[in-house]
């Protein structure tokens, strides 16, 4: 069963985790507008492609130090469905909130992005080469494990 709320009384409004949670939704409807050819084109741009790091550690001019960094970041912000952004925010939601106020919003943030790359760098190293990675999925399991770890 899938809980709907959780039962620790809030001292705090979760500003940041719900900016989180707007963002990849907006980012999400702006996926949403686009035609199947330009997703693709936003995935391997923006999404994290083990072979574009591949590529550049190998020495190959065609990618810059820039274009395979900032990937590991704005991948944390795209998402491959519905049911992906809708379980994405439904967990950060009920999760993040609650590391926010135990922890704070820098905390909250410092763990979102931290868990984010690793899981990035996870999905280069275990994933296949040419297939973007996208989701906020690594970050939320820091989340996740931060509230198991503090409650």
């Amino acid at each position: 069963m899938l809980p709907i709320k959780d039962d620790q009384p809030r001292y705090s409004t979760p500003f940041i985790n719900t900016f989180l949670i707007v963002l990849n939704i907006a980012i999400f409807f702006f996926e949403a507008t686009l035609d199947p050819q330009s997703y693709e084109l936003l995935a391997r741009q923006f999404g994290e492609v083990p072979a574009h790091l591949a590529a550049f550690l190998a020495g190959s001019p065609q990618y810059t130090l820039p274009q395979v960094a900032i990937p590991f970041f704005t991948s944390m912000f795209l998402h491959a469905g519905l049911l992906h952004i809708a379980f994405n925010a439904y967990a950060l939601w009920i999760f993040g909130t609650v590391v926010e106020q135990e922890l704070g919003s820098l905390r909250l943030l410092l763990i979102y992005f931290s868990t984010g790359l690793v899981a990035s760098a996870a999905s280069y190293a275990f994933g296949p080469l040419t297939v973007p990675a996208v989701g906020a999925s690594g970050a939320i399991f820091g989340i996740f494990g931060a509230f198991v770890t503090y409650n």
